[in-house]
């Protein structure tokens, strides 16, 4: 098992910020203050990322979700995004008295198309990001977080913000980057969305072009207990587009009970 780098700030609920492939907890930085005045925030970065170790046994987004709950606290809100958001969807279905509810922000069940499922990013594309890894690491990760901005005056800004955050952790191993894209390639948690009984807040980008808003479209329509907010022009990081919008929904999401026919 990896070493898992986590800060711990603020008081009240407990509530994990669990980061993207590529990128680090240091993404949140802009968002931790104003929470932190409500909730006592566990920021981590995922194994290969940032300051956490790489375990390169690591076979799932359920070993994933495994390794985090081993160090965060008990009974905590979760908010995945991304591929954080698979992992937070894995340890919801399969550990529902460790995890209080989920936030999922440009989250999915399967983050690419197949036959029977549209909502998602073109096999080939992904193919694409783990071929040039060897040959172009820096240019990969670039041209990866180039496809996070929405739409409007916001955009260079936020992506302004995302490549100053890129390696303020570090450098992402090489290892922990295909590993990710394996888990993003293979992963489909659709069949196990029925076990999740937590209560859940999709907030999505209405310009996401990595995650399709008809993916969380479809998990509104398909987890008992989920509520979709989606944010007008907002690409696929709306923290950072739009902090205060997001702000509002988070402190919303905490405050969210089980509904009566889920329990």
């Amino acid at each position: 098992m990896s070493k898992i780098w986590q800060r711990q700030t603020g008081r009240g609920p407990d509530l994990v910020l669990i980061h993207g492939w590529g990128l680090h907890g240091g993404i949140w930085d802009g968002l931790v203050p104003a929470l932190a005045r409500h909730c006592r925030v566990t920021v981590v970065d995922l194994p290969g990322h940032g300051h956490s170790d790489l375990d390169p046994q690591l076979g799932s987004v359920d070993g994933l979700a495994e390794q985090l709950l081993a160090v965060v606290p008990e009974g905590a809100m979760w908010l995945g995004w991304s591929l954080g958001g698979l992992v937070a969807l894995a340890a919801a279905a399969g550990y529902r008295q460790q995890v209080a509810g989920l936030i999922l922000v440009g989250a999915t069940p399967r983050f690419v198309s197949a036959d029977d499922w549209p909502n998602g990013m073109a096999p080939d594309v992904l193919a694409g990001f783990a071929d040039r890894l060897d040959g172009d690491y820096e240019g990969t990760l670039r041209r990866f977080i180039g496809l996070h901005v929405g739409a409007g005056a916001d955009s260079r800004e936020t992506l302004r913000a995302l490549r100053s955050q890129l390696f303020a952790h570090g450098r992402p191993s090489e290892a922990a980057l295909s590993q990710g894209l394996r888990f993003l390639r293979e992963t489909d948690l659709r069949a196990r969305l029925g076990a999740i009984a937590q209560p859940v807040t999709l907030i999505q980008g209405s310009y996401d072009r990595l995650v399709p808003p008809s993916a969380a479209e479809w998990l509104a329509a398909h987890l008992r207990t989920a509520r979709l907010h989606t944010i007008s022009r907002a690409g696929h990081a709306p923290f950072l587009s739009h902090p205060d919008e997001f702000a509002t929904q988070i402190m919303a999401a905490m405050q969210e009970e089980v509904p009566v026919h889920a329990r």
